[in-house]
């Protein structure tokens, strides 16, 4: 279950990408524009505001996170990005942050290129810290024999930016990395932020009770490797992988 208030947190961090991202998507005046995997549908609200006579679809797996949207005014639904087929006025497409969850993704977008009309925009951007602390920590301690998570996290379920320039390589392709050095302020800031999202299956897996275990096990390995400053912030460098697609 997603919880929109714990991703929220982190709202500006994880919003910086979404704008990036964006920034490459060359569209003037598309028809149609999806937002596949919406969250709390604070970002989709831009998508709107930059094409205000287009249809916006805001699409979750998540029914609180489209509870969310919806809330918003966004005219959100529940759908599975697996099973999702553009229609045929579709011009911009937009995944940000999901995809990392889909087990064959490729597939899906090697799919969608050839489904989308010529001259519409694909956006997609994933994380792509899985061997940074964060994530490596988490895997040695599921290692560790915790009952239930066997294979449970993928060691690293995304493409690099060449990976992605191959896959949408049917397509006009721009495919880059970022790393952010973002600033986390509070106590144990990392594993705050890892909690809203590549956590989650964790919580879900372990219950109240163990979960809670879970992070005083994993918290002070995540201050080792994360020191918290004097001032009382910590660094945390956050890899992301981003690719824009005009279909030809």
């Amino acid at each position: 279950m997603w919880d929109p208030a714990e991703y929220l947190a982190f709202a500006d961090h994880r919003s910086r990408p979404f704008h990036d991202l964006l920034a490459r998507v060359g569209a003037t005046e598309p028809r149609r524009v999806v937002d596949l995997g919406c969250g709390p549908g604070n970002l989709t609200a831009t998508l709107v505001s930059r094409w205000p006579s287009a249809v916006v679809e805001a699409l979750d797996s998540s029914p609180e996170m489209v509870a969310a949207a919806r809330e918003r005014g966004l005219a959100a639904r529940v759908a599975d990005v697996g099973s999702w087929e553009p229609a045929p006025d579709v011009d911009v497409v937009v995944t940000n942050a999901v995809l990392q969850w889909v087990p064959g993704h490729e597939e899906l977008l090697r799919g969608w290129v050839r489904a989308l009309p010529s001259g519409a925009w694909l956006a997609v951007q994933v994380p792509g810290n899985f061997d940074g602390p964060s994530h490596r920590l988490v895997r040695e301690l599921v290692a560790e024999g915790w009952p239930g998570l066997s294979g449970l996290l993928r060691e690293s379920p995304v493409l690099d930016a060449v990976g992605y320039a191959e896959v949408l390589s049917e397509a006009a392709v721009d495919a880059w990395e970022t790393t952010y050095v973002q600033r986390l302020e509070g106590e144990d800031a990392v594993l705050g932020w890892i909690s809203g999202t590549a956590l989650r299956p964790v919580r879900a897996a372990l219950g109240e009770r163990g979960w809670e275990e879970f992070r005083a096990a994993l918290a002070p390995r995540l201050r080792a490797a994360y020191p918290r400053r004097d001032d009382g912030t910590t660094w945390f460098p956050f890899r992301r992988v981003f690719a824009v697609a005009r279909v030809r």
